[in-house]
C-alpha cells in the first residue's frame, strides 16, 4: 500500500511543510524508519532523531522547529500517528465467524447477530452474548453473564457467575473476571470462607490487559466504568470502582473497598490500601504505596505516597545524607580534640 502525504495530511487534519509530492508506504518508530515511512515525535527527547532519521516524513507538534525533513505538523502528533498506523495495518481477523463445532454453548443462553466464537468455548446457562461479540478458543463464561456488541475477548479468559460486560470491551488472554474476593473471618485459629455474592460490571469501552483479576464485590458490585485502561497483571479487589477513563499500569494491586476517580493515571506496581478514596484526575508514580485518600487533580509519588515535590526534595536529602553523616563525624573528631586539649 502507498498512501500520498497529501491525503495523509488531510486525513489527520495536518499541515505539510516540505515535499508534498511524498508517497507513504509504511509507518515506523523514527530511529528504526526506512525510506518510505512515516514516523512521529510527541514526545521532546526524539527530536533528537529528527536529523538522523531515515523516514520520508515524520508527523510532529504545530510548534515545532523548521527541519530538513518533510513534516506533517499536527496539534496532535501521537494520534495523527495512530490513525495512519490504522490505516496501513487495520484490525485483524483473530477468530472465524460463526459458532465452532467444538463450542459448548448452554440452549439457554442467546447470542446476537453475527457472532465469532471459537474452538472449545464454554458459555453457561441464561447469558446474553451481544451481536459481532468475539469469543476466542478457550474462553469459558459463567452463568448468567450479559456481554454487549463488539466486546472481544481473547483466548483462556474465564468471566464468572453474574458478571455484566458492556458493549466495545476488550479483554485479553488469561485474565478473569468474577474471581472470588478475598474474604475471611477470622475465629480463634481458623478463617472462615465469607460467600462473595456480589458481581462485576465492566462497562463500555473498557480495555483490560493479560493476566489481570478482578474479584466480584463480598456484597453490591465491583465496577470498572466507562472508557478505563487496564495494563497486564493487575489486581483488582472486591468493590473497587474504577472510575472514567482511569488508565492503570502494569502489577498495581487495589486493595478492597477503595474508589478510583474518572481520569487517574496510575504508574507500574503502584499499591493501594482498602476503603480510601482517590480524587479525579490525580497522578500516581510508579512503585507508589498509597495508604490514604488524595485529593483530585494532584500528583503523588513515593512509599508512603505524597506530593510529589514533596517526594523529590526528601529524596534529594537522602542522596546527601552520606555526605552529611561523613561531615558531622569529622566535626565530632575536632570538637573530641578540643575538647581533651588537643
Amino acid at each position: 500500500m502507498k498512501i500520498k502525504i497529501s491525503e495523509i495530511a488531510e486525513m489527520v487534519d495536518g499541515t505539510i511543510v516540505g515535499d508534498n509530492s511524498l508517497l507513504i508506504s509504511g509507518v515506523a518508530k523514527i530511529e528504526d524508519a526506512v525510506a518510505g515511512d512515516i514516523s512521529f515525535i510527541s514526545n521532546p527527547k526524539y527530536a533528537k532523531f529528527i536529523d538522523t532519521t531515515a523516514a520520508s516524513a515524520v508527523f510532529v507538534g504545530k510548534d515545532f522547529p523548521e527541519t530538513g525533513i518533510t513534516v506533517i505538523k499536527s496539534e496532535n502528533p501521537y494520534f495523527a500517528f495512530l490513525t495512519v498506523l490504522r490505516k496501513f495495518h487495520p484490525p485483524r481477523k483473530t477468530v472465524e465467524a460463526g459458532i465452532h463445532q467444538s463450542a459448548v454453548i448452554d440452549e439457554s443462553t442467546q447470542v446476537g447477530a453475527e457472532p465469532s466464537i471459537g474452538a472449545c468455548v464454554v458459555v453457561g446457562k441464561n447469558c446474553r452474548i451481544g451481536d459481532r461479540v468475539r469469543l476466542h478458543p478457550g474462553v469459558v463464561i459463567g452463568d448468567d453473564v450479559s456481554i454487549g456488541s463488539d466486546t472481544i475477548i481473547y483466548p483462556n479468559v474465564t468471566v464468572r457467575e453474574n458478571t455484566t460486560i458492556g458493549s466495545k470491551v476488550i479483554i485479553h488472554n488469561g485474565t478473569v473476571i468474577g474471581s472470588d474476593g478475598f474474604g475471611f473471618a477470622r475465629e480463634g485459629q481458623i478463617y472462615h470462607k465469607i460467600p462473595q455474592v456480589g458481581t462485576v460490571i465492566i462497562e463500555d469501552n473498557v480495555e483490560i490487559g493479560s493476566n489481570c483479576t478482578i474479584d466480584r464485590a463480598t456484597l453490591g458490585e465491583t465496577r470498572i466504568k466507562r472508557g478505563a485502561k487496564l495494563d497486564n497483571l493487575i489486581q483488582v479487589a472486591h468493590n473497587v470502582v474504577i472510575g472514567d477513563d482511569t488508565v492503570i499500569a502494569a502489577q498495581t494491586g487495589i486493595s478492597g473497598s477503595t474508589k478510583i476517580g474518572k481520569g487517574v493515571i496510575i504508574g507500574g506496581q503502584v499499591g493501594f490500601v482498602g476503603h480510601i478514596e482517590i480524587g479525579d484526575n490525580t497522578s500516581i508514580g510508579a512503585q507508589s504505596g498509597v495508604s490514604k485518600d488524595l485529593p483530585p487533580n494532584s500528583v503523588y509519588f513515593g512509599y508512603p505516597a505524597k506530593p510529589i515535590m514533596q517526594a523529590k526534595r526528601e529524596e534529594a536529602g537522602l542522596r546527601k545524607l552520606p555526605d552529611l553523616i561523613r561531615k558531622v563525624s569529622d566535626i565530632e573528631k575536632k570538637l573530641k580534640k578540643l575538647l581533651s586539649g588537643g
